[in-house]
């Protein structure tokens, strides 16, 4: 039976590698997939790895109908097993149902990733409608890392270098290289402690802070 599985996990723990993974995997079992994404920070209809990998994927705008695309594509006699389906918090409510009927109606595969919350620690729509939906949610077991040391538990957003937790929900960039210079608009992963004070490595540094754990709870 077609299941709808949803990988999860803060930003840096794999899921877009874990994606082209599951892809090729499926792909060298002679199955037939086709990949979709949204927002990928290396452009559009592009799904990338911060490992470097990187393939062609179909881009998910709010008013793409997966269920008519999937049915088009079958009418036309192409074959599809399964889908991947990466930046799964940016689809609506509505496209994760279309995924769900897919499974249901269709007999095939989805296979979906994306992280739960916003820098704000709210609950992306789409990730919410995932949890509610699907047949399997895994949490990533490859941990990101908090400055601290910690495990990282929330995405916060940083502009020029200074997290901020108001502002539009969707805004693409990438996470701040470790050491250089902060860039306009990045991502930074973090501890709920250090989400809870604001406290980004850069600002650590500045208040002469070492990048390791403190020494209290």
């Amino acid at each position: 039976m077609a299941e709808l599985h949803f990988f999860t996990g803060t930003m840096d723990s794999g899921k877009s590698t874990l994606a082209l993974q599951t892809n090729h995997n499926h792909a060298q079992r002679g199955r037939v997939g086709q990949m979709f994404t949204t927002h990928d920070r290396a452009g559009e209809a592009t799904l990338s790895s911060r490992l470097g990998l990187v393939a062609e994927a179909l881009e998910v705008a709010p008013d793409f109908d997966f269920w008519r695309h999937v049915v088009d594509e079958l009418t036309q006699g192409r074959r599809i097993d399964y889908l991947i389906c990466d930046e799964a918090q940016f689809y609506t409510a509505a496209q994760v149902e279309q995924l769900a009927k897919i499974v249901d109606e269709l007999q095939i595969d989805v296979f979906a990733f994306g992280i739960l919350t916003d820098f704000r620690t709210r609950l992306f729509s789409g990730s919410a409608r995932l949890v509610e939906l699907a047949d399997r949610t895994e949490v990533l077991q490859v941990e990101a890392l908090c400055w601290c040391g910690k495990r990282a538990t929330h995405n916060a957003r940083t502009e020029d270098g200074v997290m901020v937790t108001d502002g539009e929900v969707i805004v693409v960039g990438d996470m701040n290289e470790p050491g250089g210079p902060p860039a306009e608009i990045a991502y930074e992963v973090l501890c709920r402690q250090h989400h809870r004070r604001g406290l980004t490595a850069a600002r650590a540094r500045a208040v002469s802070l070492a990048p390791e754990p403190l020494p209290f709870g």
